[in-house]
């Protein structure tokens, strides 16, 4: 596999930290100052994840997809290679398969997210681009709003 990870020990139940997964995309899915703008999110296999990734200087992103997992208190996984703008099943340029997922560990919660790519020159790609980096941030994000 081509895959990028990142993982966190979060002092907070899992119960909790799924509630922030799952509920509060808006407020940890980017690095600040970015910010997303939720359009929909249909939580279960082959329904769409839709979201505008929103920068601070009028940046947009868009990122479309379609969930292949909702595991309800414990992962979703999503993938761009298929769309669903217009209603349909649309074949779009594949970038990756996301996962992102909470497991208790002893007293607390391991957060892990992964990025999946089909190729290693993909993978290269959004390392260079700045994986570590961004969704690192995104981890203490995630893991101080679960914390607090």
């Amino acid at each position: 596999m081509h895959e990028l990870k990142v993982t966190r020990l979060i002092a907070a139940p899992v119960e909790r930290c799924w509630d922030v997964l799952a509920n509060r995309q808006e407020e940890w899915w980017c690095p600040a100052p970015w910010r997303i703008e939720m359009i929909e999110q249909d939580r279960r296999p082959g329904g769409r994840s839709a979201m505008m990734m929103l920068g601070p200087d009028g940046e947009k992103m868009p990122q479309d997809g379609i969930f292949l997992a909702w595991d309800e208190g414990r992962r979703f996984v999503v993938t761009d290679a298929i769309s669903l703008m217009g209603g349909d099943y649309e074949p779009a340029d594949p970038f990756m398969i996301g996962t992102w997922e909470v497991v208790p560990e002893g007293d607390g919660t391991r957060y892990n997210a992964s990025a999946r790519h089909w190729t290693e020159e993909a993978m290269n790609n959004h390392a260079e681009m700045g994986f570590d980096d961004g969704w690192g941030a995104v981890a203490d994000q995630f893991k101080a709003m679960c914390e607090g």
